[in-house]
């Protein structure tokens, strides 16, 4: 056995990271209030559409995640009421899947309303850009 092997077998059991968005929807949603990100339209209806595609299955399936959240039905042995017990609690400690389609249903509409504002700058910049390089146009020609 070399000294490989224990950090390989160390690596498939450390324990995974919370599932997590690099950036959360309240600080993205400042941003683009602040004016430090904008989306051109296409790229943000996209964006939006991704959101919106994940809030409706999330909708859709209410019942079952709140089914998942429940305590599965397994038998009344001491090992069945164990597992039933720990699936229950997987499912709803912070790294549980039910953790995080609340999660996910809680925080996507705030990232769409960052998306919609960081459109607004991108459509408000654009303008401002125009203005400027036809001022800039507008000078070199009255000088040229």
């Amino acid at each position: 056995m070399t000294d490989e092997a224990p950090m390989a077998m160390e690596a498939r059991t450390a324990p995974v990271a919370p599932v997590g968005f690099s950036l959360p929807a309240r600080q993205l949603k400042t941003l683009a209030e602040r004016g430090s990100f904008a989306v051109d339209d296409s790229t943000g209806d996209k964006m939006i559409a991704a959101l919106q595609g994940v809030l409706d299955a999330l909708e859709a399936h209410v019942q079952l995640i709140e089914k998942i959240a429940g305590v599965p039905a397994m038998s009344k042995s001491p090992a069945g009421m164990f597992v039933s017990k720990h699936m229950a609690e997987t499912a709803r400690d912070q790294q549980g899947l039910v953790t995080q389609l609340q999660a996910a249903h809680k925080e996507f509409p705030t990232y769409v309303e960052a998306i919609k504002l960081a459109k607004k700058n991108y459509k408000e910049r654009e303008h401002s850009s125009k203005e400027t390089f036809e001022r800039i146009h507008r000078t070199a020609e009255q000088q040229g």
